[in-house]
């Protein structure tokens, strides 16, 4: 990966974006954009569209998702300890000695997820958190003290871990899911620019808002733009460390390539494009079927307007949802290759239509 990129994607995930306050990423990861693109807009909830050909009737989107899982203050207690409610699907089990960020108006205010020592806990207290259990402390003795710091009801909770490269193979941090996506997208414009490529269609490089608590972001810009094709990028899991049962989670390997994913909302000639593109560039990928909905942004795009043809491809994620999700280096380059070099094979008003 060149410096420059790697820079950018460094930046692009240390940031905060939790669901319903991405803003910051987005006006960085618009930043970055700009010069391979041909125009932008930005929606009411900060879903953010680069342009390629934006006079083109035919369009085609590629698609991640901006927002990261978090917390909101719910209740603050005389004594100064925080409790919490979910901002998406965020997991309390992983909570208790975390570091986190609390986002105020006066700036942000460090805390702690405390938890009782083992020395004084008693069996029936050695349960798995839950959100009615974990807290925070940020170090007030009362709830005055709190607010006086500029926390109130409604403050945004984050972790505080940032980015890291592991064993020179992997990239690990918070919020790969899927800021990770938005990175590899960018990364595709800018391939195209650079390497001088003409598309024959507007391709509209989307970063959606709000796909944490039910593909919001995505659902709304597709009302919008009205797209013809979209090919939506997002996490899945690596199912080969400890605990996962791969008679229902599948056998998917970080390292071995994108996946490409079967199922009710995923467009069969769009995905066999795909996976025609895969084979003759000599792309490695994996396969995966989901059940009724893919539950990423493809199933918001499949069913908006008059139907879109929609295809996922995913990037292989060990510990989703955790501040330690874990990539591998190959998958991203192999996502970013496939998405590129099937853009470069759609053609203008390809009909993907199964017969007419």
């Amino acid at each position: 990966m060149r410096q420059e990129s790697f820079d950018f994607l460094q930046k692009y995930l240390n940031n905060p974006s939790p669901t319903g306050f991405e803003k910051e990423g987005q006006q960085i990861w618009l930043e970055y954009l700009k010069p391979y693109i041909d125009t932008h807009f930005v929606d009411t909830y900060g879903t953010v569209v680069g342009v390629i050909n934006p006079e083109a009737e035919y369009k085609v989107v590629i698609e991640a998702h901006a927002d990261e899982i978090s917390y909101f203050v719910n209740f603050i207690t005389e004594s100064g300890f925080l409790y919490l409610r979910k901002n998406g699907g965020s997991d309390p089990l992983v909570a208790p000695s975390k570091r986190v960020n609390i986002h105020t108006k006066k700036g942000i205010v460090k805390a702690v997820f405390g938890w009782p020592a083992i020395h004084v806990r008693k069996p029936d207290q050695d349960k798995a958190p839950t959100i009615e259990t974990v807290f925070l402390d940020c170090g007030a003795s009362s709830k005055e003290e709190v607010e006086e710091m500029g926390i109130h009801v409604g403050s945004v909770v984050t972790f505080e871990d940032e980015f890291m490269v592991l064993n020179d193979k992997f990239y690990v941090g918070r919020a790969l899911d899927n800021r990770i996506g938005g990175f590899m997208i960018a990364e595709v414009a800018r391939r195209l620019k650079e390497e001088g490529k003409k598309l024959p269609f507007g391709l509209y490089i989307v970063n959606a808002v709000q796909e944490e608590i039910g593909l919001r972001g995505a659902e709304m810009i597709a009302h919008r733009i009205k797209p013809d094709v979209a090919i939506i990028t997002d996490v899945t899991h690596d199912t080969q460390s400890p605990m996962y049962e791969k008679k229902t989670s599948g056998d998917l390997f970080c390292g071995k390539g994108p996946v490409i994913t079967y199922g009710p909302a995923v467009q069969n000639n769009l995905r066999d494009l795909i996976i025609e593109t895969a084979l003759s560039a000599e792309i490695p990928f994996q396969r995966a079927a989901a059940t009724r909905a893919t539950g990423t942004d493809t199933d918001a795009f499949a069913y908006s307007n008059a139907g879109v043809a929609a295809a996922l491809i995913s990037l292989p994620l060990k510990y989703m949802h955790t501040t330690v999700e874990t990539v591998h280096k190959d998958d991203v380059q192999h996502v970013i290759d496939l998405i590129y070099e099937t853009v470069l094979r759609i053609e203008d008003k390809q009909d993907f239509r199964y017969f007419s």
